[in-house]
């Protein structure tokens, strides 16, 4: 979990209609889970053979980029207390624990030519902990821990990418997928490519707003399909298992009913869902985001687009690589169309020419972008049905974080996941949405990226 606070808060008074509580149990296959990452819980950053990844690198070289000099160099130490992890999960009574494998753990130098057996022993001990107790283990492949030889080579803007991911990928397919059925491969692109390749201020803080940022997104989007097709081709039909991708996705209302703010919204979540979802079900970028980033590329003097194209080649392989969509959802906000776009500003944030903002009369949390909007959840939902024909969700991380100096306030936490559960139980029951299962971030509180240990999550 980690968003960056780009809303502006005002008050307005919204037409929204706040539902009643919807009680109804949910469906018996219905799966309720809680979710970490690797580098937020693990540990052991140098133990046992494990290289250094972007975020070791980062807060090692220059610390004052988080929040007390904190660092993830032991964080809840799950490394050496896994089983005590498992025994919190098991208390809870989850069907199912969301964690990530660090790539540096695994394959020390990123590369393939070299495993890790001790990393290897430390997951597969995990794995089989879950199973022992009755959890499924659901394992993403990439929460944001790049090892840092691969930066040191060009990382994830490197032609070379697809295929470092890809071998990564089908070492872990081969090593644990006997006992893992369920896949992730890429934890919210838009921190990876936006904030840590864009703005810059995630590792590896490279700043090239508009042009890196959308060759890191290029690149993660065909690397996913590269992982996706040797499960697909070489494991599928044994371990009978799904290959989804998490995306990080707030809903975003009109901030009136004018016809350019109700625009302004689409174009929204086609920043968000068009460079990342859309290649993975269509095949391509949605029309709304390669048009208008077209259109301002050529008003800047450049000869192309900043958005990379894929080829005919690239878009037959995309199309068609997701088995399911993981939804990072927290909260909501309104948008509205800039007045005056920027003709020669150039980045994610300023191409989609939309403005973002959320209401003071929103419920605050420990986080200045965390508002808690329940009912945003429920037209997100809608919308990713209407315009991805129903496909398979599961949300894969939402919850309240609290402020570490206040005392860990449970009732407010209690009241924000009823609402937003009692949202998707209605999407699901009144709106037809094809929801399979709901993931609390986080099983404990754990390292928050440049937050440090400043937050209770």
């Amino acid at each position: 979990m980690y968003k960056v606070a780009v809303f502006v808060c005002v008050t307005v008074i919204t037409s929204i209609n706040v539902n009643a509580l919807n009680t109804k149990p949910f469906p018996k296959d219905f799966k309720f889970g809680v979710a970490t990452a690797s580098y937020q819980i693990e540990g052991g950053w140098n133990e046992d053979g494990k290289g250094e990844n972007i975020w070791d690198h980062l807060v090692h070289t220059d610390p004052t980029a988080i929040v007390n000099n904190a660092t993830g160099d032991v964080a809840c130490d799950s490394y050496h207390k896994y089983k005590e992890d498992v025994a919190m999960l098991k208390d809870l009574g989850v069907n199912f624990y969301r964690f990530s494998l660090s790539w540096s753990r695994l394959l020390p130098n990123g590369f393939a030519n070299k495993i890790n057996k001790a990393g290897v022993r430390y997951y597969k001990n995990l794995i089989k902990e879950l199973k022992d107790n009755g959890i499924e283990p659901m394992v993403t492949l990439y929460h944001w821990d790049l090892p840092q030889p691969l930066q040191d080579v060009g990382g994830f803007l490197s032609n070379n990418f697809v295929d470092w991911f890809g071998d990564y990928a089908e070492i872990c397919f081969e090593i644990f997928g006997d006992d893992v059925s369920n896949w992730i491969t890429f934890n919210e692109p838009v921190m990876t490519c936006q904030i840590g390749h864009g703005v810059g201020s995630f590792a590896p803080r490279v700043k090239s707003p508009g042009i890196g940022e959308y060759i890191c997104g290029k690149n993660l989007v065909l690397a996913h399909a590269r992982a996706w097709h040797i499960y697909d081709t070489k494991f599928r039909s044994r371990q009978k298992g799904s290959v989804g991708f998490v995306i990080d996705s707030g809903w975003y209302e009109p901030s009136t009913n004018s016809t350019a703010d109700r625009h302004a919204s689409e174009v929204m979540l086609q920043f968000v869902w068009g460079i990342y979802i859309n290649p993975l079900i269509n095949g391509d970028h949605s029309s709304i985001v390669k048009e208008q980033i077209a259109r301002r590329s050529k008003q800047q003097g450049y000869k192309r687009s900043r958005l990379p194209a894929f080829t005919e080649e690239e878009q037959k392989c995309l199309k068609g690589t997701i088995d399911i969509i993981g939804l990072n959802h927290y909260t909501s906000s309104l948008t509205s169309a800039q007045k005056n776009p920027d003709p020669n500003g150039i980045g994610y944030y300023v191409d989609c020419e939309v403005v973002s903002r959320q209401s003071d009369d929103w419920e605050k949390s420990g986080s200045s972008w965390l508002r808690v909007v329940p009912w945003g959840i429920r037209k997100l939902l809608k919308w990713i049905k209407d315009t991805y024909d129903n496909p398979k969700i599961i949300i894969t991380e939402n919850g309240f974080s609290d402020f570490k100096e206040n005392q860990l306030d449970d009732d407010k936490r209690i009241d924000y996941i009823k609402n937003y559960l009692s949202n998707i139980r209605d999407a699901m029951e009144i709106d037809g949405v094809n929801v399979l299962g709901y993931t609390v971030w986080s099983l404990m509180d754990n390292f928050e990226w440049l937050q440090g240990y400043s937050r209770m999550e």
